[in-house]
């Protein structure tokens, strides 16, 4: 059977049309699967970074605001990684961590859905602890009330007294997809804005904000986009809603005339608005020479690939590991899952740990899963195959 599966995983990487693009990454032999917390290194970026550090801030100096693009940065960027969440250019402003954008795109969403009768910000039940944190803040400071329903149960506890949704995309410790346009059609239905945080699907599978109606989207850079730890994060806020966005955050940034000094503030049009501070250059830039693995790159065959992966190792997992010792959490239908599997295994923190030192990287959700994120840019299925036969060996009863 082993020797089946690596046969079948090598003609699967010779048919693949995106293996080419492995090459691009700094990698070595361990099978990387934790891209859905920090993305491989693109190998061009160091050279990049070293021109922004040398050339850019030590010869021209303050001359790179203008001269280098630097204060253009954040929309530029922006326009990038819009077609990657299916946004026209425009629409999406690059600064900032998620939990900032999460922060200034619902309140927002209640200052732009103002009616008082309007109570309730909805959130997502399962959602990163940290969407949570700022909700319960945006809740206390908007006089709202925080409502925790779970993704499934969320269109029966909608209604005129919801004001906004916030959800996630991917359910970051199962890796279960929500129904963005469903769920985003239930929401406007109810006469609510619909947020959405794209942390887990942006650069994995097409999301479509625009083509859904999406009203305001967040999400992180460091994760399927390679941007580097910590990049910046990206606020998305519909075309239709920016005349009217009040950013509970108005920096000199997002100023209609920055260098005035003026006392008074006085929004920028577009997304802009979304902008608060000055710009960090150099994870700014770092992330812009990241992207550049994605031209020509289509989401769509990178969305086949993703489901072609965690099939094959779902199928490797059971021919190999153990029967009982591991439960897939991972939906089994495609339009449910996102890119990564999780499986539920006893004592996982040292099973994690055992399989990071025989050369195979994922992670793990205390207590009991473990998290394989299949990035298709540089994730291949012998990769796949090899990470079951290491789980398995570690797994396997003790035979001394």
């Amino acid at each position: 059977m082993s020797e089946s599966l690596a046969a079948r995983a090598a003609a699967l990487d010779a048919a693949d049309e995106l293996a080419g693009l492995r090459k691009l990454f700094a990698l070595d032999d361990t099978v990387y699967l934790d891209g859905n917390s920090l993305g491989a290194l693109p190998a061009h970026v160091p050279g990049r970074v070293a021109d922004v550090v040398n050339r850019q801030w030590g010869e021209l100096r303050i001359r790179s605001w203008d001269e280098s693009g630097w204060w253009t940065a954040p929309e530029r960027i922006g326009d990038r990684i819009a077609p990657l969440i299916g946004a026209a250019p425009g629409q999406v402003v690059v600064g900032d961590s998620t939990s900032v954008n999460v922060f200034k795109a619902v309140v927002g969403a209640v200052r732009l859905n103002a009616d008082e009768s309007r109570t309730d910000i909805v959130v997502d039940a399962t959602t990163f602890p940290t969407d949570g944190y700022i909700a319960e803040s945006a809740a206390r400071m908007t006089g709202r009330r925080l409502v925790p329903v779970a993704p499934a149960d969320l269109p029966s506890a909608l209604g005129p007294q919801t004001a906004v949704a916030l959800v996630n995309h991917v359910d970051y410790r199962t890796g279960r997809l929500h129904d963005l346009p469903s769920l985003t059609a239930a929401i406007h239905e109810a006469g609510a804005l619909a947020v959405w945080d794209l942390c887990h699907s942006a650069g994995a599978l097409p999301v479509g904000v625009d083509g859904h109606g999406v009203d305001l989207a967040v999400g992180c850079t460091y994760k399927y986009l390679n941007g580097g730890p910590g990049s910046p994060a990206y606020l998305y806020v519909a075309e239709r809603h920016q005349q009217a966005f009040d950013s509970p955050l108005p920096g000199w940034n997002s100023h209609v005339d920055p260098f005035a000094m003026t006392g008074g503030f006085a929004a920028a049009d577009g997304a802009i608005r979304g902008r608060v501070g000055t710009p960090d250059i150099l994870s700014m830039l770092a992330l812009e020479a990241a992207l550049d693995v994605w031209d020509g790159v289509s989401v769509d065959s990178v969305r086949a690939k993703s489901l072609a992966l965690t099939d094959f190792f779902l199928e490797c997992v059971e021919a190999y590991v153990p029967r009982g010792s591991v439960t897939s959490l991972t939906p089994a239908e495609h339009a449910e899952r996102g890119s990564q599997v999780a499986l539920r295994c006893a004592d996982a923190p040292a099973v994690m740990e055992k399989l990071i030192k025989q050369g195979v990287v994922g992670d793990l959700r205390r207590p009991d899963v473990l998290r394989f994120g299949f990035t298709p840019l540089y994730v291949g299925f012998a990769d796949a195959e090899r990470a079951a036969a290491v789980l398995a060996a570690v797994l396997a009863p003790d035979t001394a």
